[in-house]
């Protein structure tokens, strides 16, 4: 595909960058800038990466707003790209190039769908796949081998359920979401009640809703809760290896990175995110923007746009001057000392 073939689909604004035949070149596939080899197309985020501009063997590359990365390309006779956002450039042009796998319609006959089960059209339903009753599935969803479907869930169109992934009773799943190998929605939330003889099971009736464009990565966890909803709204993102507890209520554009763990009744405005490890407490409250960087300990409630760090949390500033005076300790401790022996208050 030519380049400026790509630049129309990808930043149409754009297309007058590429103009001469030789700064064209036919692209071929993706790669990252310090692997390039000719034919591919590549990006350079920031002026951190610049120095590979100057050895990359990529035909061409995506560059930001910057004049002294753009020159630096011009002056290797680079064929480039100026972008606002340039990774986000370099994802659109991936799509161009590469598609995930995606079965064609049809139905396996190893297949367990029950009467009952409402199918839309154009379905792709794979070997030893089992959906119980009063299923709803709508049109294009494409369902790998070895999921299993609980009565009464719903499944938007366009949906992927990625191989042995499980979806509990009631879920309701929205269209275009990507349901990852592994991963368990609408699984029973913790749920015992103390006893003298030990713990009773509180039964777990609500379920899980996952709106529009959500997707759960492999191996992660949504649970339902005793009554009610946990809830995950549209265009979340959630990593491999995540656990949102029974009640959750997760905004809009969330991002959780892997190994995050949300315990009952977390409460995320829309655009928060969760660096990796990050813990969130019971009935725990980020607001809208709010950031936890990796492995933060959330307790009570973190404000809009707030960033916090470290176990327990505190506000990011603080946490880093805090961090500085720590790896200081041992100075300290020693001036301490020396004070103490000159004032007479240790011998």
């Amino acid at each position: 595909m030519k380049f400026s073939n790509i630049v129309q689909k990808i930043e149409p604004e754009q297309s007058s960058l590429v103009a001469a035949a030789d700064r064209d070149p036919e692209i071929s596939g993706m790669a990252a800038v310090q692997e390039a080899s000719a034919g591919t197309l590549s990006y350079v985020e920031g002026a951190k990466f610049a120095k590979y501009i100057e050895t990359t063997a990529a035909s061409a590359l995506i560059l930001p707003t910057d004049s002294a990365l753009q020159a630096a390309a011009e002056q290797r006779g680079l064929a480039w790209l100026s972008a606002r956002d340039p990774r986000l450039a370099f994802a659109r042009a991936i799509a161009l190039f590469y598609q995930p796998f995606q079965p064609p319609p049809g139905i396996h006959p190893s297949a367990v769908i029950h009467p009952t089960t409402q199918l839309g059209q154009q379905v792709s339903i794979g070997a030893h796949v089992v959906i119980q009753a009063d299923v709803r599935i709508g049109d294009r969803v494409c369902i790998h081998p070895n999921v299993v479907i609980y009565p009464e869930a719903q499944i938007g169109a366009r949906t992927i359920l990625h191989a042995n992934c499980a979806i509990h009773e009631r879920a309701q799943i929205g269209a275009d979401c990507v349901i990852h190998s592994g991963a368990a929605i609408g699984s029973e939330g913790f749920g015992f009640v103390p006893t003298a003889e030990g713990w009773e099971k509180m039964h777990q009736s609500g379920r899980t809703v996952l709106e529009d464009g959500v997707e759960v990565g492999c191996n992660t966890a949504i649970d339902r809760p005793a009554v009610g909803e946990t809830w995950v709204g549209r265009n979340s993102k959630i990593d491999n290896l995540v656990h949102v507890g029974h009640g959750c209520q997760i905004g809009e554009a969330v991002v959780m990175a892997g190994q995050v763990g949300l315990a009952g009744g977390v409460t995320l405005g829309r655009r928060v995110i969760l660096a990796g490890q990050v813990g969130l407490a019971n009935q725990t409250e980020m607001g809208e923007g709010a950031i936890a960087t990796s492995k933060t300990g959330v307790h009570g409630r973190v404000a809009a746009g707030e960033i916090v760090s470290g176990m327990p949390a505190l506000a990011h500033q603080d946490y880093l001057k805090y961090s500085a005076l720590r790896r200081r300790l041992p100075e300290l401790l020693q001036s301490l000392r020396q004070i103490q022996k000159q004032l007479g208050l240790k011998k």
